[in-house]
């Protein structure tokens, strides 16, 4: 029996239709892939013009006349998906819960340092933010004169990024230890220490900074960068700093304030007061006090040398350098991936624009010794 093959026009056709069917696959395909990237890029695109108009209105609605300049607060909204209650028991929970979920993406977009950064002039003209964070640290330390420390204090340390800069700064014999009430920035912080090869040098743990672990006297310099704003009790706050602190250390607090008051006022107007507490909502922030207020303390405390300074105008760029990140599409993707307390953040960013523009909020640098 002879063996019957197709012929060869046969199995050109049949490799022709073979190809035309794997190439309209691939079509399909490739099509299919382009929608979804499509889907994505027009979603993304609505996520960000919809927060960015909330953040513009949220800004706007600051200075709004109606409602007595409170205006509608868009923060509001997410309020109901936050599970962490805002009470005095609650603050130190709140706060950690705040930097639990805030931290990762803050480290993603923005790097190991959680503060402001220092902008010459109030100008950000060709200023790198991360290289403006660093500044920060190194014009605050030549502001007080302080260098060549052995034993520091980072109080609310975040991911111990000025540790860690002290260390490579001030050599092998420095030894820091920071404190933060996130449990997810101890460990994080601790885990860029091994990957940097300074875990033998900066050591952070949970702690909270009004009843720290340490014995008296303990620390040459103790330092607080943008930490004391969350302090409730500010007088055990500068006590403790000056519990800690060993006899003629130094101290430098770096931190937000509200403007002194004048001779004639005991508080500050109601706008101010209204602006000021949806920041402290959002960002677990208890009542402000002045640099005037921390002076008094530390002057009760027997602290010497006292020396102030307002950075507000060159830190003021930091926060429109922030809201732009925001806006982006990978910040506006983070923001909702993160959650609401982190979102809830983003929407008053603009409030802290509005405050150290109008001189309701200051951002100020103290400094004292202890005898």
């Amino acid at each position: 029996m002879s063996a019957s093959f197709p012929s060869s026009s046969s199995r050109s056709s049949s490799s022709t239709l073979r190809a035309s069917s794997w190439t309209n696959r691939g079509s399909k395909r490739n099509e299919s892939n382009a929608n979804a990237r499509k889907r994505r890029f027009l979603f993304s695109r609505r996520r960000n013009n919809e927060l960015s108009l909330l953040l513009r209105v949220n800004a706007d609605s600051a200075s709004s006349s109606e409602d007595g300049g409170n205006g509608v607060a868009f923060e509001r909204l997410v309020e109901p998906l936050i599970k962490t209650k805002k009470d005095d028991d609650a603050l130190n929970e709140g706060i950690a819960a705040f930097y639990d979920q805030s931290t990762p993406l803050w480290e993603e977009i923005w790097g190991e340092h959680l503060h402001h950064g220092y902008y010459p002039n109030g100008s950000a003209d060709g200023v790198d933010h991360r290289a403006a964070q660093v500044d920060m640290i190194d014009r605050a330390l030549d502001w007080a004169s302080i260098s060549g420390m052995k034993n520091i204090l980072d109080v609310g340390c975040g991911l111990g990024g000025s540790s860690r800069y002290f260390a490579r700064k001030w050599g092998k014999d420095m030894k820091a230890t920071g404190v933060t009430l996130s449990p997810v920035q101890v460990a994080r912080g601790n885990r860029i220490g091994e990957e940097q090869g300074l875990d033998k040098q900066v050591n952070l743990q949970v702690a909270d900074a009004l009843n720290m672990p340490f014995e008296d006297g303990k620390f040459d310099f103790v330092y607080s960068m943008e930490s004391g704003e969350h302090m409730p009790d500010k007088k055990k706050f500068v006590g403790e700093l000056a519990r800690v602190c060993a006899p003629k250390g130094r101290i430098l607090i770096v931190t937000w304030c509200h403007r002194n008051l004048k001779e004639n006022e005991t508080d500050l107007n109601e706008d101010e007061q209204k602006l000021l507490k949806r920041i402290c909502d959002a960002y677990y922030l208890p009542a402000w006090c002045s640099s005037d207020d921390y002076v008094k303390l530390m002057k009760a405390e027997g602290l010497k040398d006292i020396k102030t300074e307002d950075w507000s105008l060159e830190v003021r760029p930091f926060w429109r350098a922030v809201i732009k990140t925001a806006l982006t599409w990978r910040g506006v993707l983070g923001l909702f991936k993160s959650g609401p307390e982190t979102l809830r953040g983003a929407l008053v960013m603009p409030l802290m624009t509005k405050g150290l523009k109008d001189g309701t909020i200051a951002f100020n640098l103290l400094t004292c010794v202890k005898e």
